[in-house]
């Protein structure tokens, strides 16, 4: 693809990809997200959205009140051979690069085994719209957590791994456990405010990435629908 120009997440073609606004796992994110539909599959496929301030106002005032409290602790492990390793995530061999990198965005990070990283990140729950101020549910607990891999894949991880050592993970900021009861609920509300963009070739779609969660839905055949990213 062309400079600043991509193709949208590969993710197996019988899966979904859940709702969620860009980047909200971490601190800098896009304001704008752009999608152009090249070749549309043949069944499926659809870009799912969702208003994240409609998200948020239906969401358990308690469970709201929880994570803006405590915040969200998001946790990479790189090089024990099920994710890609530390040096192709950074482009480097040099560990003192990594650390540099590390400080510079306020990543946590421990040298793990002979060459295993794990780095972890404290983020926010929830945001407010720049413009409108208006505050929108804004995070990617239910995605990143294990509770949202299939149910197959998550036993086969844990049967190899501890929880801890999953190539990615949540937790709430002060390292405790994200109940899942809360996560299922996260994810009715999302499915419930959920709306399918259907898409004919050479469709364009633009977003208010701190509005507006996208997702994928699953789809047969070939599909390629390209993105690009920028802040206002």
């Amino acid at each position: 693809m062309a400079a600043q120009v991509y193709t949208s997440t590969e993710y197996p073609a019988h899966q979904t990809i859940p709702l969620h606004n860009e980047q909200s796992y971490t601190k800098p994110w896009p304001s704008l997200i752009w999608f152009h539909a090249m070749v549309v599959a043949r069944y499926g496929g659809e870009t799912p959205v969702a208003d994240a301030r409609r998200v948020y106002r239906r969401l358990d005032p308690g469970i709201r009140a929880q994570f803006s409290r405590r915040q969200l602790r998001y946790v990479r492990n790189y090089g024990n051979g099920l994710d890609l390793g530390w040096k192709q995530v950074f482009g480097t061999e040099d560990r003192a690069q990594v650390a540099q990198f590390c400080h510079q965005r306020d990543l946590g990070f421990e040298w793990r085994n002979d060459d295993e990283l794990r780095t972890w990140e404290i983020c926010q729950s929830e945001t407010h719209h720049p413009v409108s101020g208006e505050p929108v549910w804004f995070n990617q607990a239910h995605l990143f957590h294990v509770s949202s891999l299939e149910q197959n894949t998550r036993e086969t991880l844990l049967s190899i791994v501890e929880e801890e050592d999953l190539p990615r993970n949540v937790y709430y900021g002060d390292g405790g456990p994200i109940e899942e009861s809360v996560l299922t609920e996260i994810r009715a509300v999302y499915e419930e405010e959920k709306r399918l963009v259907c898409w004919q070739p050479g469709d364009f779609l633009m977003l208010d990435n701190v509005i507006t969660a996208h997702g994928r839905e699953p789809f047969e055949g070939d599909r390629q629908v390209v993105v690009a990213m920028a802040s206002a």
